[in-house]
């Protein structure tokens, strides 16, 4: 009995070593067979991932560069190669130190240096501070047409009020029209409507 058993022992190490050379065997036929896909697709991953890493480097150096430049600023607003770095690094962060720097001196030549901005919130801004600041109705109304204007309501407003001053009381009644209802500038349309214009 003991020695049938050794025999059937045999026979099964037999059949698991020989179903293991079987699949080492498709394995190495598999490696050869696509042996450039699997080093061009490690080659690749390893790209990928290096790219990456150097991409995020290179974006951290540009915000640190970038929070340098603007702290030299901060220091001393007058610092123009602290200027033009932060140009060159961010733009996004120059049109909005620039703005802040135009308001805050209302100075218009440096709003219209940023009229155009690719950043959409400073260019909105720039738009309706220009068109108040120099009371032009029709850049105001231009302003006000734009669906997604930040400043819609009040630019309707001042335009109503430089066109009630100028004595132009039907076109002031009309951009009152204009104001949103949900506006909480609304009750200060319905009252120039009702009281200021005449």
């Amino acid at each position: 009995m003991s020695f049938k058993n050794n025999i059937e022992m045999v026979k099964e190490e037999l059949n698991s070593e020989e179903k293991f050379f079987e699949r080492a065997v498709i394995t190495e036929k598999f490696v050869k067979k696509y042996k450039k896909a699997i080093v061009g697709s490690l080659i690749a991953i390893v790209v990928i991932v290096s790219a990456n890493i150097a991409y995020e480097a290179n974006k951290q150096a540009k915000i640190e560069s970038a929070n340098k430049a603007l702290l030299a600023l901060s220091k001393n607003s007058k610092n123009s190669d602290a200027l033009q770095k932060l140009k060159e690094v961010s733009s996004n962060l120059y049109n909005v130190w620039i703005f802040s720097k135009a308001i805050a001196e209302k100075n218009l030549a440096f709003l219209k240096e940023i009229q155009n901005s690719k950043t959409i919130l400073i260019d909105d801004l720039v738009k309706y501070e220009l068109a108040q600041d120099t009371k032009d109705v029709k850049a105001l109304g231009e302003y006000a047409s734009k669906q997604d204007a930040i400043y819609r309501d009040l630019a309707l407003v001042q335009s109503a009020v430089i066109l009630m001053n100028n004595k132009k009381i039907d076109e002031a009644h009309q951009e009152l029209s204009k104001v949103s209802v949900q506006s909480p500038l609304s009750n200060i349309a319905k009252s120039l409507l009702h009281y200021g214009v005449k």
